[in-house]
């Protein structure tokens, strides 16, 4: 089967910078994944997603090497508008992405733009309205949405256009906790639900890495770590990366409790692995 992303030698450096953003990633990413994307900040995380949906080369100057595919596309040589079809990103800031008066408009917008038959788009509007929540807020103006509902709608937009593949960087870092839930939920979502590819970088770690299939760690614009969410976690204590509140919680007590199993990524596999150990002290006195 065909794969969602394959990467192979690329590297990039933008124009007038003497540091690489990117050096040599190698990387190949199967449909349907749901792969969370970290690193601190200038790691390179946001110049790869950036590189996926073809920003770079196509608006981002500076010096490309190697090759990106995604869903069988050369992004270097394939157009924007073809791409747009097949890939789509959504932005930490949503009002970015928002153009129009109304939320309905807002869904068709792109739709019209890619020449979408008039009925088509019309069941695609009706179809995210529904599935995001957005239905009594059809006629509304997106500036006055809150915060959640404007990154909905932002997301809701980007997959009525069908792509395969969808990028989110940072698409919770203006939210409030509850709203942030309420988006990286939806994400979970549309990847199991809707069977697409997701890649999302995202420092609320605790919310998303237990849904991950996948982490994907930048360092220095290199790939560190490519692989299995609760190995990583299981290494990662502290530094730049955030790592999930269980996770912390767990290094604080495991010596103290002397606590044994799996590094748990979900309060309750924690609390499943402290009652087993007060079951333990129990049972051997």
């Amino acid at each position: 089967m065909m794969k969602a992303v394959e990467v192979r030698g690329l590297s990039f450096r933008y124009e007038n910078s003497e540091e690489w953003a990117l050096r040599e990633v190698d990387l190949e990413i199967d449909r349907g994944e749901l792969v969370l994307v970290l690193g601190p900040t200038g790691s390179g995380k946001s110049t790869f997603l950036r590189c996926l949906i073809g920003l770079i080369p196509h608006f981002y100057s500076g010096e490309y090497l190697g090759s990106v595919r995604v869903m069988g596309m050369e992004v270097a040589s394939t157009p924007v508008h073809r791409l747009a079809t097949r890939v789509g990103m959504v932005f930490q800031n949503p009002e970015t992405q928002i153009f129009s008066t109304s939320v309905e408009s807002e869904l068709a917008f792109p739709l019209e733009n890619l020449g979408v038959p008039p009925e088509e788009i019309r069941r695609r509007v009706e179809d995210a309205l529904d599935r995001f929540g957005l239905r009594d807020l059809r006629r509304r103006n997106p500036a006055e949405l809150s915060g959640g509902q404007k990154q909905r709608l932002a997301i809701a937009t980007v997959t009525a256009m069908g792509p395969d593949v969808l990028l989110l960087d940072e698409p919770t870092s203006m939210l409030d906790p509850l709203a942030a839930k309420e988006v990286l939920d939806l994400v979970v979502k549309i990847c199991r639900e809707e069977g697409r590819t997701v890649l999302v970088s995202e420092h609320r770690t605790d919310l998303i890495a237990p849904h991950a299939d996948r982490v994907i760690a930048f360092s220095g614009g290199r790939v560190i770590y490519s692989g299995d969410p609760r190995s990583f976690f299981s290494e990662l204590r502290r530094g730049e990366i955030p790592v999930p509140r269980v996770v912390e919680l767990y290094w604080r007590l495991r010596d103290s409790c002397r606590l044994d199993g799996p590094v748990p990524l979900l309060p309750e596999e924690l609390e499943a692995l402290i009652s087993r150990k007060v079951r333990g002290g129990v049972g051997g006195r």
